[in-house]
């Protein structure tokens, strides 16, 4: 389609870059999620083997906020790329 106005042909191997980056990306996320209600929810001591009900309250809580948040940050990011206003472009 060259010169007809048509979308770009995609390739194996950029299809495969742009899943490895998706990958990174939702990896790096999981283990942001992981440290960071970890350090807030469970005490350093360790004084129980199990998760106590407490803990468990508050992971679930971090865990819903963070996503919440994440969902959040993604349409806003989204809004600023389709509005031309991410990185300068407007």
């Amino acid at each position: 389609m060259f010169g007809l106005g048509g979308a770009p042909q995609v390739t194996s191997q950029q299809k495969l870059q742009a899943a490895e980056a998706e990958l990174d990306m939702v990896t790096g996320m999981f283990n942001a999620l992981v440290n960071q209600c970890h350090n807030k929810c469970i005490s350093k001591q360790y004084n129980e083997s199990d998760v106590t009900k407490q803990e468990a309250l508050c992971l679930d809580r971090c865990v819903a906020k963070y996503f919440e948040t994440n969902v959040q940050v993604g349409e806003n990011m989204q809004k600023l790329g389709q509005s031309g206003a991410f990185m300068g472009r407007k």
